[in-house]
């Protein structure tokens, strides 16, 4: 149903709105989503940061969690002084980014589909005559000789047991040949 015509009021700007405190508020208040899910799960939000991450055992400033010793040592100054260490609460949360850590790197760099099947048909064809792979039709971007071997030299150094397999495959297929 329709509104009565002129029954609605416009808004008017609040000039007694302190608007830089308005801003900062809800900034405080939308904080940043913590993309690390250990970190995220214990986080309390009712404490400080650097109160969250001392329960953790995590360090807020670095330079400040290790300090540099000075390099100069007076001949009665031999004691070093020992902070007294803050009580961790959450010593799960270090457990689990200290095993994370201790993973081995996933290998995340591939070479396309494209550039496997191309390696492949020049090696079969030319084996290591890299002018007549220049020269063949399929070499569609015109690459050099040296382009050639660097992009083969590539495709062994990121698989290489695949390599030895094609290799023992295409051995196998001359000697039946033959």
């Amino acid at each position: 149903m329709p509104k009565a015509k002129g029954k609605t009021r416009r808004q008017k700007f609040g000039y007694n709105v302190n608007r830089k405190r308005l801003n900062r508020n809800a900034r405080r208040k939308a904080a940043p989503r913590i993309e690390c899910s250990h970190i995220r799960h214990a986080w309390d939000h009712a404490k400080s940061v650097r109160q969250n991450l001392a329960e953790m055992g995590l360090a807020v400033d670095p330079n400040r969690a290790v300090p540099l010793r000075k390099r100069k040592v007076k001949a009665m100054e031999v004691d070093i002084e020992e902070r007294p260490k803050a009580l961790v609460r959450k010593p799960y949360v270090l457990n689990d980014l200290e095993a994370e850590a201790s993973l081995p790197e996933k290998k995340g760099n591939t070479l396309s589909r494209d550039l496997i099947d191309y390696v492949r048909y020049m090696v079969e064809n030319h084996g290591e005559d890299y002018k007549a792979m220049a020269r063949d039709e399929k070499n569609y971007y015109q690459d050099t000789p040296k382009q050639i071997r660097n992009k083969i030299n590539v495709y062994k150094r990121f698989y290489p047991a695949e390599w030895q397999d094609f290799l023992d495959s295409l051995q196998k297929n001359k000697m039946e040949v033959e």
